[in-house]
């Protein structure tokens, strides 16, 4: 039964001419990505945890490839912007038990044409603590990277829909 349903959301989907956002991604981006971060002299460690989410972007969510800047269709340079805690949940007793962790990322992008876009994204990550304790430097880290990856999915999706709209994926 499952096989059968599978099989007719399949055939609606591939029927109807849905593409996902990352073939219209790529289309716009194309195939060789040079991706580049910028330092940031602040907080170096946060650049490091970017710098992974976006090549880890690249390669599952753009479905590209990671090169040279000579060879590359598309070159990214991203600048964090910041990062920020909030509390968002407390205990009874007044105690912090969940915080908001919020990325701000700038994009700038370069074609092939030498045509240069700019464009800012942010990305939120709720993670739990334990009430009454601060943040451990791995929560930071890993609240920083899904932050980090939710602005990148957020740049992915407005590129997506740039490229729509100018005409860029008809093949």
């Amino acid at each position: 039964m499952y096989k059968i349903l599978g099989f007719i959301v399949v055939l609606f989907l591939v029927g109807c001419g849905y593409k996902p956002t990352s073939y219209y991604a790529k289309d716009v981006l194309g195939d060789k990505i040079y991706a580049q971060v910028m330092i940031s002299k602040v907080d170096p460690k946060n650049s490091v945890i970017i710098k992974d989410a976006l090549n880890e972007a690249i390669i599952t969510r753009f479905l590209g490839k990671l090169t040279t800047k000579e060879q590359a269709d598309t070159k990214l340079f991203v600048t964090l912007g910041s990062t920020s805690f909030s509390p968002i949940l407390y205990d009874n007793n007044g105690y912090v038990i969940s915080y908001k962790a919020k990325v701000i990322l700038k994009f700038k992008y370069e074609d092939k044409q030498g045509e240069i876009q700019t464009l800012s994204t942010s990305g939120e990550y709720d993670f739990p603590i334990e009430a009454n304790s601060v943040i451990s430097e791995s929560k930071r880290f890993e609240a920083i990277r899904y932050a980090s990856l939710d602005a990148i999915n957020e740049f992915v999706s407005t590129i997506s829909v740039r490229g729509m709209q100018n005409g860029k994926h008809s093949k």
